[in-house]
């Protein structure tokens, strides 16, 4: 019998659509608990570490985001095939976490002229980021060997408010990941369903 899975996080993307993707991906149900900012202090002292997401299997609880996408990449078959591929797949979300922590606090800060000073910091590194993935990248639109993996769900969620202000016209090896994760079955059915969260 698949185990069960329950995965608690606020109603947005943030740090709890890559799981989201990885488990539409894979065709595998769980529970999407989600909840209000105004609800979290509630919930915050049932947690492992006092932070979401938290991701619940058969009684156990974890916390983490990375480390939860990782565990059900591997249980799901999307983290790679051999052990350098799955760290070469690590090494891709890893970058796009380190671009999605730059993305959240520009769009979570209050002070203005810090706001500011994000946004042109995002203007350098956004493309240093797409040329080093592009570089990298398979010819055949995954970011690792010739499947989907985890890494390649990780770069098309960080992408989603970014595609809205500029294209992957400059690099096509990524405009094929995207297209690649866009047609996947379990992603299409997602996107046509998942609420239209604005983070």
């Amino acid at each position: 019998m698949a185990p069960k899975y329950k995965l608690t996080y606020f109603n947005a993307r943030a740090r709890g659509e890559l799981v989201r993707l990885i488990f539409a991906a894979a065709g595998v149900e769980y529970e999407d608990v989600r909840f209000d900012y105004e609800q979290w202090a509630a919930f915050k002292e049932s947690t492992p570490m006092g932070q979401i997401p938290v991701l619940e299997v058969e009684g156990r609880t974890m916390c983490q985001s990375l480390a939860i996408a990782r565990y059900v990449a591997r249980e799901t078959g999307l983290c790679g095939k051999t052990s350098w591929a799955e760290a070469q797949v690590d090494m891709f979300v890893c970058g796009a976490d380190d671009l999605l922590t730059k993305l959240l606090n520009v769009r979570f800060e209050k002070d203005e002229a810090t706001k500011e000073e994000g946004k042109k910091g995002l203007a350098t590194y956004v493309p240093n980021f797409l040329a080093n993935y592009e570089k990298l990248c398979g010819p055949e639109g995954y970011l690792v060997g010739t499947s989907l993996t985890y890494a390649d769900l990780a770069f098309f969620e960080v992408m989603h408010d970014i595609l809205k202000v500029t294209t992957l016209d400059k690099y096509p090896k990524l405009a094929k990941v995207v297209e690649n994760v866009t047609t996947d079955k379990g992603v299409s059915a997602w996107l046509a369903k998942r609420p239209d969260n604005p983070s």
